[in-house]
């Protein structure tokens, strides 16, 4: 059994229950994963199916992912991704489909994605620190401080917190709620917000 499924972040909006209440929501489009490859425990050492999902011109796929297709005997897609397989003994053959049949509304459902890459920040936006004074001749006014040590151990320690790349991660949600499936456009409304700018890849899995 499938209990994961890739999808396309599209963006967000609200939807109103029979009460009225308004509640935030992010539509995501998942459409059918086509099954490329399966793999299993005795020839790869593990159990899973190597998918592809969304629409590309042939001529911008290179030779080596196009002969995984041809293999098969399946049409290029976009992206190829692998998903895990929790009932190795179910039968799975290339050309089957993985949709969103998988869930109900009211699942819960783990969202990873990459966040938005933010670039080079300093240690008020990446850590949220206080920043000094900004009176009396400080110059000291968004500097990170001292970091270093004394004599003993004469180091700085691994995982201080300094400036840096901020985001560009692989980010996971640990529970969020299906609000609803519109399964005519390929599209589930998760509560809440989804890692990632539009058009982000992401992989929700049930709970």
């Amino acid at each position: 059994m499938v209990n994961e499924i890739y999808g396309k972040k599209i963006g967000s909006t609200q939807v109103f229950s029979e009460a009225g209440a308004a509640t935030y929501v992010t539509a995501i489009e998942a459409e059918p994963c086509l099954i490329v490859q399966v793999k299993n425990s005795a020839t790869d050492g593990y159990n899973s199916l190597k998918v592809g999902f969304g629409t590309v011109k042939e001529k911008k796929v290179n030779k080596p992912i196009k002969g995984i297709f041809e293999k098969s005997k399946l049409s290029p897609k976009k992206y190829m991704r692998e998903l895990k397989v929790t009932d190795p003994d179910k039968e799975y053959k290339a050309g089957d489909q993985v949709d969103l049949s998988i869930f109900n509304i009211g699942d819960r459902v783990k969202i990873s994605g990459i966040s938005r890459g933010k670039g080079f920040a300093g240690v008020i936006k990446r850590y949220n620190f206080h920043r000094g004074p900004m009176t009396h001749g400080s110059h000291s006014i968004r500097k990170t401080g001292a970091v270093g040590m004394c004599a003993t151990p004469s180091k700085i320690h691994k995982g201080k917190k300094m400036p840096g790349r901020m985001g560009g991660k692989k980010v996971t949600l640990p529970a969020t709620e299906i609000v609803d499936i519109i399964k005519d456009q390929n599209l589930i409304l998760v509560k809440g917000s989804v890692p990632g700018p539009k058009g982000n890849v992401v992989l929700l899995k049930k709970v």
